[in-house]
């Protein structure tokens, strides 16, 4: 496995490859690995980028106290197989002042969009920077973001871009609870609470196999289910899974999303029905 940082480097070594993308902030989990096992087992050259990307943070303290956790990371990505991981520095990526953006409308309006302000065109500007430097023939990311991932189909879509799209579904812990890099910064008390996030969307989508149709309904139920003086829930909503809007009546496909803070640690969730 090369690990590369600098963009010119990175270029000199793919130039006869179209390696596949796993697109990482690093602070690396089974999730992660499950992203990585995936595109080494479909492709035959799997690059890795680790970049704490900072325009996606709409909150400093948030982008400070993101774990960093490159050795272990290294060491993860060469026991899976990956034949590159790209870890440039801020400066690399972003020499001079950003003046270009990447803007995905609509499908970014409701949930994250509607409460990290900036976030999501922070998101889509990185990955397409990412894009642009590899030139891969597919990028995986986690069903655990999905309206990350959404978007990123939508940007790909309309902005004509050469790269095949590739959901992995989440990886959970024996108890449920998603995994996440900011699961390690939970004290005790919170990650016992957590997997309650889990049972509330599995609440929900029991309600709609059972028949019931109004979200104001569902989400009542599921809301119920959390009211731990320990969770703080940001929102709880049921999407169509390709604009990720509200819907009012479940009548097809859905995602049912949430965000809630444990302590001071932010953590989303969603299952499809």
């Amino acid at each position: 496995m090369k690990l590369v940082s600098t963009i010119r480097e990175l270029r000199e070594r793919i130039a006869a490859d179209c390696p596949a993308l796993v697109p990482t902030m690093g602070a690396l989990h089974a999730g992660h690995g499950r992203l990585i096992e995936t595109s080494v087992r479909e492709n035959p050259t799997t690059a890795v980028s680790i970049f704490v990307n900072p325009t996606q943070f709409n909150n400093p303290a948030d982008l400070a106290n993101y774990p960093r956790t490159l050795d272990a990371d290294l060491a993860l990505c060469e026991s899976l197989g990956a034949d590159i991981v790209f870890a440039p520095s801020v400066d690399e990526m972003y020499p001079r002042p950003q003046r270009a953006f990447v803007d995905v409308e609509r499908v970014t309006k409701h949930l994250e969009g509607a409460f990290r302000p900036g976030h999501f065109r922070g998101v889509a500007t990185v990955v397409m920077k990412l894009f642009q430097i590899f030139e891969p023939r597919r990028a995986y990311f986690g069903e655990k973001d999905y309206q990350q991932l959404a978007m990123i189909r939508r940007m790909v879509e309309d902005l004509n871009v050469p790269v095949e799209i590739v959901g992995v579904p989440t990886v959970r812990e024996p108890d449920g609870l998603a995994l996440s890099s900011r699961n390690r910064l939970l004290d005790a008390e919170h990650r016992r609470a957590a997997p309650q996030l889990y049972r509330a969307l599995l609440l929900a989508a029991e309600n709609i196999a059972e028949g019931e149709r109004d979200s104001a309904r569902i989400k009542c139920a599921a809301l119920a289910s959390l009211a731990d003086p320990l969770i703080r829930v940001d929102y709880l909503e049921i999407v169509d899974p390709v604009w990720v809007e509200p819907v009012s009546i479940v009548d097809g496909p859905v995602r049912i999303a949430l965000a809630a803070y444990l302590g001071p640690v932010r953590l989303i969730d969603n299952v499809a029905v």
